[in-house]
């Protein structure tokens, strides 16, 4: 046994007088220690759980660090329960259930302190504890980094994790440290994690890197505030806020972020201030839900490496852009459901390849003194209830500079386009809007192109070197009553001509070649790992139709026959045994609970919804409704959080369906102490104890659905069938493409449909295909070259506009 040596200095009545004692055991030299001694240890490895309850230091020998080991066979190693000074040790625990180095009371200094462990947690300050923490690392590859719990507190500077098996850095139960110059990397969990009420964290000149969850995840009401950090290269979202967290961003990056680089949902609230956001494959700024809002001030979201928006707001979110760049992007912004709103006060969006601005499904977008140069389209008001305004805003550079659509209402003012290669201005379907002081220069096609009879209201408007015409008013058609078309007052051109009033008798339709590729109408979809294949009808908006209706929807779908069959005999057992305890007769148990196996694409998600509907209209269920998840929705960084996050999901399932994507990732091959078993343990149980309130599909891949059913007997149990959904054949591409062309009024030519036979069927069929969302990308490519073609017809006839030809096909790859 190595000797501790602890040295004591204390005050006589008339000199100062040193003692120097040897002690078997660093527990004993603990114990003979009294406040403000010295105890230096000896190098070598001790055995021993040492407590330190006195403000004492404890230190191993100058110049030789790393050269004393505290490492016993379990429990804590290392616990401090005073305002202690702790320095240069080497710590090591090998109990899964205990914390490596727990400091639960005082103020105590840990300086140069390496925690290597297989612990709970490496380094845990719980209670009244409000630690310095200096220059210590922590290597912890079996559980959590550092953990701030239970009102704990403290400082910690220049600090390193350096492997977590969970969390990097995780706080909860009131828990507030302060970081300060921290790096945390090569996490398994969340780099910095907070949740649960009065829970904060606050970060300053802070890396978080290599992490395989989010880098920061503020969840349950709590707060956090980062200054001067890094966030980059997860593998899950960049930061993570969920239910009512609250979080302050200033002068951070946040970058190489392959999913959301900022994703927040259930009222929580970020702020941002000159922060950027760069190099993401999902959303830039990814918004959710009502009372959810984000504030960003001087901000810059750029380099998308995905084909999302880099900014989504929906389901009745917020977000307020002031002063900020966005560029570089697929689109810039994106605002859908009614309720959801975007304010943007003097922003930039530049170089984005489809749309800046998408408002649709009844949200609203607000624009003042704003710029948006070289997009495909600037600003396009989608549908129905969806509108705002546009003010004093310049659009330099696009294709098309404002589009109005499908009863689309907003209002623009004192906008200025200059040089769009289309129309400045284009109304079309039902599109209403109001123009005032608007003005449109250089333009390739028509200043306002207004179809269809739309009731558009132009006023004081001004266009200037327009190639086609200031003014286009197409007719609504025969049937057009005579209070349509558009209202025109006090606008002026520079043609020679004049403006063409609406009321005069009208010239045929005009429409602009080659339209963008935005025209098209598809919105980029969120958090879905599969396309929806098309369906022939518009769903209509009625909260209950019968069964019949809703299984004439799924036979109207592309392909599925086998699925079909399953779902129809499934709903006639189930609408048998209904009548039957109507007649009093005994009716057969029937699981509703279904496995979905297939690849990405071939319809699981809309065959989930329409199955949810279908048990509406029996009756089995109270309301129908799909919530889809998945692993990240259900899987917490810690012990107890996955139970109330699958809890949570199945609560929001209630009286619908529960679908859960890619469920063999809660059953892991290598699991160890992945926390996805205690996800299906409390979903086992949740089925069972709620068996008539929520009916759960689990899918994903053939071969790993199999191995997870295999390996979870508990829950292959709850499961009546698995549907298998095959990969769509050639012939079933070739259909989807057609309706795809009917519904935005295309046609295949002759001898297109036969070499989109021979394509589907050469296609490669690996991975990386997509099925149906294949078929889509394959019109959209056809129609990208369909315009390129025909806008270098100067007079395009009817077929010129709507014929695909086999040559419109693109390359194979």
């Amino acid at each position: 046994m190595a000797q501790g040596t602890v040295q004591v200095t204390h005050a006589g009545t008339s000199r100062w007088r040193r003692r120097t004692g040897e002690y078997a055991s660093l527990a004993a030299a603990l114990e003979a220690a009294a406040d403000g001694d010295v105890l230096t240890i000896a190098p070598g490895t001790y055995r021993e759980n040492l407590v330190v309850q006195r403000a004492v230091t404890l230190r191993g020998p100058e110049g030789s660090p790393g050269s004393v080991r505290i490492a016993p066979v379990d429990g804590v190693p290392l616990t401090v329960r005073a305002s202690a000074v702790v320095q240069d040790l080497h710590v090591e625990g090998q109990d899964a259930a205990a914390p490596a180095l727990l400091v639960e009371e005082g103020t105590p200094e840990l300086t140069d302190v390496r925690v290597v462990t297989r612990s709970a947690t490496g380094i845990e300050v719980r209670g009244s504890a409000r630690p310095t923490v200096r220059r210590c690392t922590v290597d912890n590859p079996a559980g959590i980094g550092i953990a701030v719990v239970d009102g704990g507190a403290g400082v910690f500077e220049d600090c390193e994790v350096v492997a977590a098996g969970q969390a990097g850095v995780a706080v909860r139960g009131g828990g507030h440290p302060r970081l300060e110059r921290c790096r945390v990397h090569h996490a398994s969990g969340s780099g910095l994690t907070a949740t649960g009420e009065n829970s904060a964290l606050e970060a300053v000149g802070c890396e978080v890197y290599e992490v395989r969850g989010s880098g920061v995840q503020i969840t349950g009401r709590a707060t956090a505030h980062l200054t001067d950090c890094d966030v980059h290269r997860t593998t899950a979202d960049g930061v993570t806020l969920d239910t009512d967290a609250v979080l302050t961003l200033a002068d951070c990056r946040i970058h190489d972020i392959p999913e959301n680089a900022v994703d927040l949902r259930s009222r929580s609230v970020l702020t941002l201030t000159r922060t950027s956001v760069r190099q993401f494959g999902r959303n830039g700024l990814s918004v959710w839900d009502p009372g959810t809002r984000v504030d960003a001030n001087q901000c810059e979201i750029f380099d998308s490496t995905g084909d999302y928006p880099a900014v989504w707001v929906s389901d009745g979110a917020t977000a307020v852009l002031d002063s900020c760049r966005v560029h570089d992007v697929p689109d810039a912004l994106f605002v859908l459901d009614r309720g959801s709103r975007a304010d943007v006060v003097d922003s930039d969006l530049s170089q984005v390849r489809n749309t800046a601005v998408s408002v649709s499904d009844g949200a609203t977008a607000q624009l003042d003194d704003c710029r948006i140069r070289d997009a495909a389209t600037g600003a396009w008001f989608r549908d129905h209830g969806s509108g705002g305004t546009l003010s004093n805003c310049t659009l330099d550079g696009t294709q098309t500079g404002v589009i109005v659509t499908k009863g689309a209402d907003p209002t623009i003012e004192r906008c200025t386009v200059d040089s769009p290669a289309e129309a400045g201005f284009y109304v079309s379907a039902g599109g209403r809007g109001s123009f005032l002081d608007c003005r449109v220069r250089g333009s390739g096609g028509y200043g306002f192109h207004v179809l269809d009879g739309c009731r558009t209201t132009l006023r004081k408007c001004r266009t200037e070197r327009c190639a086609r015409g200031g003014y286009e008013f197409a007719d609504g058609g025969p049937d057009a009553g005579s209070g349509t078309g558009p209202v025109v007052e006090d606008c002026t051109s520079d043609e020679s001509a004049g403006l063409r009033t609406p009321t005069a008798p009208s010239e045929p339709a005009v429409q602009t070649a080659g339209q963008s590729p935005g025209l098209l109408g598809a919105i980029p979809g969120q958090r879905s790992t599969e396309q929806e294949p098309l369906v022939a009808a518009a769903q209509p908006q009625t909260p209950v139709r019968t069964s019949k209706a809703v299984l004439g929807e799924l036979d109207a779908l592309v392909g599925l026959e086998s699925v079909k069959r399953e779902v129809r005999a499934l709903t006639d057992m189930i609408e048998v045994g209904r009548r039957r305890q109507q007649a009093g007769l005994k009716a057969a148990s029937v699981k509703r609970h279904l496995v979905f196996t297939g690849s990405p694409g071939t319809g699981k998600t809309t065959v989930a919804r329409l199955y949810g509907e279908i048990l509406a209209s029996l009756g089995v269920l109270d309301k129908g409704h799909l919530v889809e998840v998945s692993r990240v929705d259900l899987v917490g960084e810690h012990i107890g959080s996955t139970a109330i996050r699958t809890q949570e999901a199945f609560e929001r399932a209630r009286g619908g369906v529960l679908f859960i994507d890619e469920a063999y990732a809660l059953s892991p091959e290598d699991a160890g102490r992945d926390f996805g078993k205690e996800a299906i343990d409390t979903l086992v149980k949740l089925m069972e104890d709620h068996r008539d309130a929520v009916v759960v599909i689990v899918a994903g891949y053939t071969a790993e659905m199999e191995r997870f059913l295999s390996v979870n007997p508990g829950v292959a149990s709850r499961f009546s069938r698995t549907i298998t959904f095959s990969d769509y054949g050639p012939e079933e591409l070739l259909r989807i493409v057609e309706q795809q062309a009917e519904e935005h009024e295309y046609r295949l030519a002759p001898g297109a449909p036969e070499a989109l036979l021979k394509y589907f069927t050469a296609l490669p069929k690996g991975p990386a295909f997509g099925n149906g969302r294949t078929a889509r990308q394959t019109f959209e490519a056809m129609v990208e070259r369909h315009a390129s073609r025909v806008a270098q017809l100067d007079e395009p006839s009817t077929d010129d506009l709507t014929l695909l030809y086999a040559e419109d096909l693109p390359d194979l790859a």
